[in-house]
């Protein structure tokens, strides 16, 4: 099948959250809350672009949604239901349809850190990811040093195909976990 021609939500819900695709006008919220977030992403997403500008964000926003609708990748934004405030993001990233498998990515903004919404927003997108994908397998990639990516990753390890991937560049040569120097 033609990966453009499965039929995946654009969006879904949460107790206290809206889950969906990126969409055009979204720049400027993720560059706010990108702006009030810049020293955890710098230390927890060395690769997000923390420098860019308002129409740079805009602009990443718009491949991002397009990414969606090919069905190549999917970057989903959290909005807290009661106001319709940007949270964070999540998304379904590195799919492997012939598995299937997906990626868990997520980052939240600093102001509404420690009020359990990533862990409502990565146990709806793990359903989602089981859901709308049969995957079978899911993956969260987490630095062994990042103790609140380890206690999402205890939250939700009850389920059997979620499966924690440490990052190439704690792993020892042998690219086992156990090498790393904590």
């Amino acid at each position: 099948m033609d990966d453009i021609l499965r039929d995946i939500p654009d969006s879904f819900d949460t107790e206290r959250l809206l889950i969906r695709m990126p969409m055009q006008g979204d720049g400027r919220t993720v560059w706010e809350a990108k702006q009030a977030s810049k020293a955890s992403l710098a230390e927890s997403l060395p690769n997000i672009p923390l420098d860019d500008t308002v129409e740079e964000s805009e602009a990443e926003v718009r491949r991002a949604s397009l990414r969606y609708q090919e069905r190549s990748d999917f970057r989903l934004f959290l909005f807290r239901k009661e106001d319709g405030v940007f949270i964070g993001s999540s998304g379904l990233h590195r799919v492997d349809w012939d598995v299937p498998k997906v990626e868990i990515g997520y980052w939240i903004d600093e102001r509404y850190s420690g009020n359990g919404y990533m862990t409502e927003a990565v146990a709806g997108v793990t359903a989602f990811a089981e859901e709308a994908f049969g995957a079978k397998r899911i993956e969260i990639r987490c630095d062994p040093l990042d103790a609140k990516g380890e206690k999402m990753y205890d939250k939700n390890k009850d389920k059997s195909f979620l499966t924690i991937v440490y990052p190439l560049r704690m792993l020892g040569s042998y690219g086992s976990a156990s090498n790393i120097d904590a």
